[in-house]
C-alpha cells in the first residue's frame, strides 16, 4: 500500500486552457465567429479567453466546450494522467483565480483525465459579483464552507448557510448573491 504523504498540486494554467481552445477550434476549422455565436458570447471574448487575457466563468466555459464537441474538464486538464489527486486547502485558497464576473475560482482536480464531474471551490465577495443569471447543460451539488449566499434557481430563492447544499438541474437560469461579505463553496458540475 502506498502513503501519499506530501500533497502537490500544479497550478491550472489558464493560459494553457487558452491554447486548448485555439488549439481545438482550429482543428475543427470552426471561426472565432463561429464558436462566439454558438456560446452566444462576442468573438472578442472568445479571443480574449483564447489569448489568456480573460478568465471566462465556470458557465462560458461550459458554452465553450458543448460548442467544441468536449467537456470542461478537457479544457482545464494538465497534460499527463493522474491516478489520484490531492489537493490542500491551502493550495486551492492560494491559487483562487478571479473571474470576469467577480468571483474566484480553483477547479479541483485539474490533473485529472475523464472525469465525470468537475468539482470548483468558489470565493464571492458581497459587493463584487456582477449580478447575473447563466444555464448550462448538466446539474450542481453546492456545498457551503463558510458564509451565506442567496442563491436563485429558477424563479426560487434559497438562502445557504454554512453547511447547507443545493442540488438542481443547471438548465434553470441561477446565479448567485453574497450575503455575509464572503462566501465560500464548493460546487460539483456534472
Amino acid at each position: 500500500m502506498q502513503i501519499y504523504s506530501e500533497p502537490t498540486v500544479q497550478e491550472v494554467d489558464f493560459f494553457d486552457m487558452g491554447d486548448r481552445i485555439r488549439i481545438l477550434r482550429s482543428n475543427q476549422k470552426k471561426t472565432l465567429q463561429e464558436v462566439a455565436d454558438g456560446c452566444g458570447l462576442s468573438k472578442s471574448m472568445i479571443s480574449k479567453i483564447e489569448n489568456g487575457k480573460t478568465i471566462p466563468s465556470v458557465a462560458t466555459l461550459v458554452k465553450i466546450a458543448q460548442v467544441l464537441g468536449t467537456t470542461i474538464s478537457v479544457l482545464l486538464e494538465k497534460e499527463g494522467w493522474a491516478k489520484a489527486v490531492v489537493n490542500t486547502q491551502t493550495e486551492a485558497m492560494e491559487q483562487l483565480v478571479n473571474t470576469e464576473k467577480g468571483y474566484a475560482i480553483f477547479p479541483y482536480a485539474a490533473q485529472f483525465h475523464g472525469k465525470k464531474m468537475q468539482p470548483f471551490l468558489f470565493k464571492a465577495t458581497k459587493g463584487e459579483v456582477i449580478p447575473h443569471q447563466l444555464s448550462h447543460e448538466g446539474e450542481e451539488f453546492i456545498y457551503i464552507i463558510e458564509g451565506e449566499m442567496q442563491m436563485q434557481v429558477g424563479e426560487t430563492e434559497y438562502l445557504l448557510k454554512k453547511g447547507d447544499t443545493l442540488y438542481f438541474n443547471s438548465l434553470q437560469k441561477h446565479g448567485i448573491t453574497p450575503v455575509s461579505d464572503e462566501v465560500v463553496y464548493l460546487d460539483v458540475f456534472v
